[in-house]
């Protein structure tokens, strides 16, 4: 097959890869509430984002690097963010008001 074809799947699957954390992190953060968010699942990705990333050092494969630590990075937000907003709920107590969005 054709490199430049091949090369030019696998940057459409890093990008789409990588874009695909994004509208989470601005959702999370307009909304400043991460409840609907799995910790699990952002647990088991952060994870697997690391272990490709050490795959990838591990082969001196630097496209393969790039991607995997943006995108760790991205889903590494998306964990840090559903934790400090879960803890933010919990100290506010379930009677308190949550904040306005104006």
């Amino acid at each position: 097959m054709n490199e430049i074809a091949v090369n030019g799947v696998g940057v459409a699957a890093a990008l789409c890869s990588m874009g695909s954390f994004l509208p989470q992190v601005v959702k999370i953060w307009r909304e400043r509430d991460a409840s609907a968010v799995s910790l699990r699942m952002y647990v088991v990705t952060v994870t697997g984002f690391s272990l490709w990333s050490l795959y990838g050092f591990l082969l001196g494969s630097w496209p393969l690097i790039g991607s995997n630590l943006i995108s760790l990075g991205l889903a590494a937000t998306i964990l840090a963010l559903k934790l400090k907003f879960d803890r933010d709920e919990k100290g506010r107590g379930t009677d308190a008001p949550r904040p306005s969005s104006v």
